[in-house]
């Protein structure tokens, strides 16, 4: 639900000292030039913003019926204050800013990089809650599908925020490590369908538009909001437990597409009945007709190229172990988010991980034949992107670059090495322990191994020091004879095509061996 704010007039029944002493500094703040923040974080250091904690996000789509064309658009932010605050940075860019308030009063505001600065005409105490609203523009065109945000398709739009791309969209706090509720609205001429994360909660039709509001019902990254619209249609039907699953489609791939979906019930029950119960209000999958390199876990409605299931090269197995990969992210990565970048590997290794075990007993695909691959590759993927916790920065102009083999396959090999290591008993009850002790959290690679310490009694400093942070990979526990040999080129670079959501475009298994069949 949304926070209500304090009401702002004790604040203008100050004591004339502290009122003068906060115009004095509201002078010298406006005085200065307005600066990009960040909270830090090692590959993106000026996304994020301090000072604050969004409780809420309220958000307002208007579709102008053409995707070449800018959206109007609303963002009313709910927010906690964590300390006094004469200006507050929002995560903004391409869109036109028409105005700010805060708590009710105009505020101005300045561009400053991708920040929106906006300063309000009282400083906000700390420890209150505050109110934003900012009437803006929101640019699909500007963004275009490889920088992330709004993705065109064939009929409409789609999100795609990661990493961390959501202010290309709305203002907002744009890092993992501040999750917030979502409401969402959108608008549009009645021919289209949009869909949101969350459940719906009305539909209204007014002279020929067609407003669609869904609600969350768990906290959320903003990388992981998503919003479809599109001639679609939308498909339902019942998971587990009563859950409702639902689809949208482009309608005119709504039978070619229709046997995939039925699939996902069963994968949710295999995945409930390794990790537990399936964490939110509802799933799906959007099937977007996009080129865009890659699917996404956006929460409870999962973002996928129509083409991954129209292509007749793609084998069967291949196709539901991706569907799986982005449904085992609904527990790790969208559950319990990564509190940095850095974190990135407890997202896509165990993703990765659960789509090679699904792979291995739904379709005979050894999971312990990729793992040697993979092994195999381990030293070329350090030296190419990093170890597995310490990821290389992203290439220039290319967030998604972070997205390499490294946080793939090569994350999922520690989990290997950690389930070789502890054994599987102690290792299945750490994937379950993990995902709910950080339900609707966010977590850290040292919460990892300091569980993975209580639940095996074990010391495990040094061996997690060699798998996640090492140059050279370790000893594979209980294989001794694996190798791996690192290239004697230049390893090249991961780009958008090849260092996917997917774990690349290339079949799941071509490195244990696996053919496209």
């Amino acid at each position: 639900m949304l926070l209500t704010p304090h009401a702002r007039s004790p604040r203008r029944l100050k004591a004339a000292a502290l009122l003068a002493s906060a115009v004095s500094v509201c002078l010298v703040a406006a005085s200065a030039p307005a600066t990009p923040l960040g909270v830090g974080d090692r590959l993106f250091p000026h996304l994020g913003n301090p000072g604050y904690d969004v409780a809420s996000y309220d958000l307002s789509f208007t579709y102008p019926g053409s995707n070449n064309k800018p959206l109007k658009a609303v963002t009313t932010i709910d927010a906690w204050t964590t300390t006094s605050l004469d200006r507050v940075n929002l995560d903004f860019a391409h869109g036109t800013v028409e105005s700010v308030e805060v708590d009710g009063d105009q505020a101005s505001f300045a561009d400053a990089g991708e920040d929106l600065v906006v300063t309000p005409e009282e400083p906000l105490p700390g420890g209150s809650w505050t109110r934003i609203t900012v009437r803006h523009t929101s640019d699909p065109v500007a963004a275009g599908n490889r920088d992330g945000g709004w993705v065109r398709t064939t009929d409409g739009l789609a999100m795609a925020n990661q990493a961390d791309a959501a202010h290309l969209v709305f203002p907002c706090n744009d890092h993992p490590s501040d999750k917030a509720m979502f409401t969402i609205r959108v608008t549009a001429p009645d021919e289209y369908t949009a869909v949101a994360n969350g459940l719906p909660t009305g539909v209204d039709r007014v002279a020929g538009q067609t407003t669609w509001t869904y609600r969350t019902q768990h906290p959320m990254a903003t990388e992981l909001a998503q919003v479809s619209i599109g001639r679609s249609t939308v498909l339902h039907r019942t998971g587990p437990h009563g859950l409702p699953v639902r689809d949208v489609v482009p309608t005119q791939h709504r039978a070619a597409l229709e046997p995939w979906l039925a699939k996902t019930p069963d994968q949710i029950r295999w995945l409930e009945g390794k990790v537990g119960r399936y964490p939110f209000e509802t799933y799906g999958l959007l099937m977007a007709d996009a080129d865009t390199g890659f699917e996404l876990e956006t929460q409870t409605l999962s973002l996928f190229e129509r083409d991954l299931f129209t292509e007749p090269a793609y084998p069967k197995w291949y196709v539901e172990s991706i569907m799986v990969h982005e449904l085992a992210h609904q527990w790790f990565g969208d559950s319990v988010s990564p509190r940095t970048w850095s974190d990135l590997w407890l997202n896509e290794g165990h993703a990765t991980w659960y789509e090679a075990l699904y792979s291995d007993e739904k379709a005979g695909k050894s999971m312990e034949a990729r793992m040697k691959a993979a092994y195999g590759a381990s030293d070329r993927w350090r030296a190419a992107g990093g170890p597995p916790a310490e990821p290389k920065e992203p290439d220039a102009g290319q967030k998604i670059s972070i997205f390499r083999p490294n946080v793939y396959d090569g994350a999922a090999l520690v989990l290997y090495a950690l389930r070789q290591e502890i054994g599987r008993p102690a290792f299945e009850e750490l994937e379950r322990a993990w995902v709910s002790r950080h339900e609707d959290g966010v977590a850290t690679t040292a919460d990892f191994v300091a569980l993975a310490e209580e639940i095996s009694d074990r010391d495990l400093g040094g061996f997690f020091q060699g798998w996640l942070y090492g140059e050279k990979t370790p000893p594979m526990p209980g294989h001794p004879g694996w190798t791996s040999v690192a290239s004697t080129k230049t390893p090249a670079k991961a780009s958008a095509k090849t260092a996917t959501k997917a774990s690349a475009k290339a079949p799941v298994g071509a490195a244990a061996g696996g053919a496209a069949k």
